[in-house]
């Protein structure tokens, strides 16, 4: 379906179409909206806030460092491995100030990981929380990287809380394991010395990528996908669009529990809520639900930004049901899909509708979104603005309306490619009309159906990625660590529901005659080299699995099996 049959059927209140050029990139968005909104704060945490005009300053001494003192060039590229803290805003808009490649980094990644998206991107600097500098002392030495900064959670506090809590965080709570970095730098140094100097502004232009986003493949190969000043300012105007309609500039406190280096709350709070001029409120670490819940008590919050798991988790505390929600008007879902259980839960509680929404990294990430108001749950919205979508069979020919095919997705909003691999890129769009390369139609992997009235739908789908609580996780990636166990033959891994994240991983398994290995051993050996939330959950041992006649493993049909 083309851009106008949408547009034919948006609500009146939400523009059809945006203006790409309206900015030439994220820097000039940066430096007009900093400025525009000085005097309003822009994050809290921790018992901390910081206003736009104190981000313009840091954010500025920050780039300026990086620029006069590492020499840093535009285009290199910049690793950044921290969870929600103040920090992360100064870093990221400095960074882009000083022309450089946001490389966004979980800072739960296992060093394997780590160190394959810092040789991977090329990074040549790192910014790492200090909990988190024992493992990049041990990868560093196997990578590029030539400068780190580090940084203590209350770095931007006053003296005496930052003090007092870096002081419990390193000696009361254990949670800075020891680490010896002595190359490194301070993340306040950093500041201190770039207060003293000038950044010489940088010409970037649209089509010049601002991040790597790293994103799992059909490979189990992460690949960085490019996301561009256009792409990112083009998603930020899309989705503006949308919160426009019941959120007022200047005036809003939003929650954001998700991670920032995540894509989705990367695009909401440090675009979107740039450039309205309101207010994050970033929770560090959401798993702690008790502390999150009394972070939120006495906060007028008006937007909560979230996904299924934790507004179920949320949902089933006393303490939150008995928070004050009458300034709530707007809440978000998105990374995984939203149950009908779970959106009329959190109805009842809240008395705010979820309004979910649908994308990828591949994105910047919202292709479509429930306007407010006009929420149909159960399914995905509608394309935002100068957005086309369209469902496809196996050959690649549009179905018409109401038939299921796979979803394919058009717009200024859509990835330049993935990070040198041209192959890897071809293969995510569907090829030209003239049957050469093509890279108009972005190919979701996700089956759809398009309805008369716009609306849209996810039925199945297509590719073998499982979602554990709105993060992605990819087959073939955990069966290359299973089956590098040396009593493991053949592995297969599935998604199979799960109550509390949506989806869980399960591994099927061939092992050697007469091993005695087991579940645990397995468990064990999976958590030493993959990030939490993409340790199998339950392994079930065959002696055979199902083949294609070529010996494809075919985990379609152990998916129809699986209990």
């Amino acid at each position: 379906m083309n851009e106008q049959f949408f547009q034919e059927r948006y609500p009146k209140e939400y523009p059809g179409t945006i203006d790409t050029n309206k900015y030439n990139s994220l820097v000039e968005l940066i430096d007009k909206f900093l400025s525009k909104f000085a005097s309003r704060p822009a994050f809290m945490c921790l018992g901390q806030t910081m206003s736009f005009a104190e981000l313009d300053r840091l954010s500025m001494q920050f780039a300026a460092w990086l620029q006069q003192d590492l020499g840093l060039k535009p285009g290199e590229r910049i690793a950044v491995q921290l969870p929600n803290i103040l920090q992360y805003p100064v870093v990221l808009f400095g960074a882009l100030r000083a022309g450089l490649i946001v490389v966004n980094t979980n800072p739960l990644y296992t060093e394997r990981e780590m160190e394959h998206q810092f040789n991977d991107s090329g990074a040549v600097a790192l910014v790492v929380l200090a909990n988190m500098a024992a493992k990049a002392e041990n990868v560093l030495p196997r990578t590029g990287i030539r400068h780190v900064i580090v940084t203590e959670i209350a770095d931007l506090h006053p003296l005496f809380k930052r003090l007092l809590i870096n002081n419990v965080v390193r000696h009361v709570k254990k949670q800075v394991p020891a680490y010896n970095l002595p190359n490194a730098i301070s993340f306040r140094a950093a500041l201190a010395a770039g207060e003293k100097r000038t950044l010489k502004p940088v010409a970037m232009q649209a089509d010049d990528v601002a991040v790597l986003q790293y994103t799992g493949g059909t490979t189990g190969i992460a690949k960085g996908a490019m996301l561009t000043h256009r792409n990112l300012v083009a998603n930020m105007m899309q989705c503006h669009g949308l919160f426009n309609m019941v959120l007022k500039e200047g005036q809003e406190t939003v929650i954001a529990p998700l991670p920032l280096y995540h894509i989705y709350a990367f695009t909401v709070h440090c675009m979107v809520l740039l450039e309205t001029g309101n207010c994050s409120l970033l929770i560090p670490n959401p798993r702690d639900i008790p502390g999150f819940i009394k972070t939120l008590q006495g906060v007028p919050f008006s937007g909560f930004v979230g996904l299924n798991t934790l507004f179920a988790g949320l949902c089933a505390q006393e303490d939150f049901r008995a928070l004050d929600f009458s300034n709530l008007k707007l809440t978000i879902s998105g990374g995984m899909a939203l149950t009908s259980p779970v959106a009329q839960r959190w109805k009842d509680v809240t008395g705010c509708e979820i309004a979910e929404g649908y994308g990828m990294t591949e994105t910047s990430p919202v292709v479509s979104f429930n306007p407010p108001g006009y929420i149909k749950q159960g399914t995905i919205g509608m394309p935002v603005s100068s957005t086309a979508c369209k469902v496809v069979d196996d050959n690649g020919v549009e179905l018409p309306m109401g038939e299921p095919g796979e979803l394919c997705v058009r717009g200024p909003q859509v990835m330049k490619g993935y990070w040198k691999r041209e192959a890897a890129t071809d293969e995510a769009f569907l090829p030209a009309s003239n049957g050469g390369p093509g890279r108009e139609w972005l190919k979701t992997g996700d089956v759809a159906v398009i309805m008369e009235d716009g609306y849209m739908k996810i039925v199945d789908r297509k590719k073998d990625m499982i979602i554990v609580s709105g993060f992605n996780v990819y087959p073939n990636e955990v069966e290359d660590i299973v089956v590098a166990h040396p009593e493991v033959m053949e592995a297969a891994a599935i998604g199979v529901p799960d109550e509390k994240s949506g989806e869980a991983v399960k591994v099927f398994v061939v092992v050697r005659k007469d091993s005695a290995v087991t579940s645990d051993d397995l468990r064990a050996w999976c958590k030493e080299r993959l990030t939490s939330y993409k340790v199998p959950k339950t392994f079930e041992f065959r002696l055979e699995l199902p083949k294609t006649n070529v010996g494809k493993i075919l985990r379609r049909e152990l998916r129809d099996t699986a209990k």
